[in-house]
């Protein structure tokens, strides 16, 4: 199994990079697991108190979780992903059933940041863009799917998202393997990355089938 990590800054546009990538792989080859999956449950918080989680801060994910699943799918065991609502801030009862594939992408703003789980990362890619790009992008998404408005986006952002990312997120560049400038954008850096994968995919493959 490879493993692969995909990291940037919130709104950075991982997701796109992620779904070009997968485009150019073979077809049943690919397990992806989101960082946002593995949030604590905060549902115990007010209404009020939720409006303050720093959810860019490497505290708020539980990392021993996400180690333990990712152990679990490289040792070829399934797991049971949590979802995770930004709406209530919790924990759903329900899971998603993760089957281990050859190729497993890890997608998240921190990922980078803790040491444990960068180890088990076989290619490293930071996808990077322009403050103002990942800015647009986050209010977009903030307002359609997190219940925000305009004023709690923007005091979100200068309160958590804009210096966490300078603090913890931007840092984490240096472990990359690969930095995709400009987002999904890039198609050129995408195929690029999705080329290593498939070669790296093969080189498993014939590793596996060599003689002992």
């Amino acid at each position: 199994m490879l493993i692969i990590g995909i990291a940037g800054g919130s709104g950075s546009g991982k997701t796109t990079v992620v779904n070009r990538i997968a485009e150019q792989l073979p077809q049943g080859s690919l397990a992806l697991i989101s960082q946002d999956a593995y949030y604590r449950d905060q549902s115990f918080l007010t209404p009020e108190e939720k409006k303050e989680i720093n959810f860019d801060h490497p505290s708020s994910i539980e990392f021993p979780l996400l180690i333990d699943h990712l152990g679990k799918l490289r040792r070829g065991e399934a797991i049971e992903m949590p979802v995770y609502s930004y709406i209530s801030c919790s924990r759903s009862d329900a899971t998603i059933a993760v089957e281990p594939r050859s190729i497993l992408i890890v997608e998240g703003i921190l990922i980078f940041t803790h040491e444990e789980l960068r180890s088990l990362f076989d290619i490293k890619v930071f996808v990077d863009a322009e403050p103002d790009d990942r800015l647009i992008r986050i209010m977009t998404r903030d307002m359609q799917e997190r219940g925000r408005d305009v004023n709690d986006v923007l005091r979100h952002y200068q309160k958590f998202v804009k210096p966490m990312h300078l603090q913890f997120i931007e840092p984490s560049k240096r472990y990359a393997d690969i930095i995709i400038p400009q987002g999904g954008q890039n198609h050129i850096a995408v195929d690029i990355v999705a080329s290593r994968i498939r070669q790296g995919l093969e080189d498993v493959s014939f590793s596996q089938a060599e003689p002992r």
